[in-house]
């Protein structure tokens, strides 16, 4: 059985374009998406596969870095091994499985909406779900 889950946030109306790019300035635009990331302490080893019956929300953070809360409070960070063109403008990922589970390698694809038309994006996969809690700020 093939099951298929969404997870919608706010939609923007075009996606950004994908172009090769020098090793350079793929390394410093993965850079920059990840800083775009609340920060986080981490708390263990990254895990090849999470419990998709046990997320509660998909938090998208940029085009390389998508939070997963899970029930009970658990927080993994996924840290996809290339940026994904438009994720972090879209904010918002579906994927197909056939098993309760997300791993690593599993492909995401970004949800755009276009023009009222909802579609799916260009595919991406998943790198380690890392377990993090946020780093609370004293408010100044």
């Amino acid at each position: 059985m093939n099951l298929r889950f969404l997870a919608l946030a706010p939609l923007p109306l075009l996606a950004a374009a994908c172009a090769p790019a020098d090793p350079e300035t793929v390394a410093a635009r993965s850079a920059a998406a990840i800083a775009a990331a609340p920060e986080a302490t981490v708390l263990g080893e990254g895990q090849n596969c999470i419990d998709r019956a046990q997320v509660r929300n998909t938090v998208v953070r940029s085009d390389q870095v998508i939070d997963f809360e899970m029930q009970g409070g658990k927080v993994y960070r996924n840290i996809l091994a290339q940026r994904c063109p438009g994720l972090g403008m879209d904010r918002a990922i579906s994927y197909e499985t056939s098993i309760n589970q997300l791993c690593r390698q599993q492909i995401v694809y970004s949800i755009q909406n276009i023009g009222g038309v909802v579609q799916r994006g260009g595919g991406c996969s998943l790198g380690d779900f890392v377990p993090v809690e946020y780093v609370k700020r004293a408010k100044e």
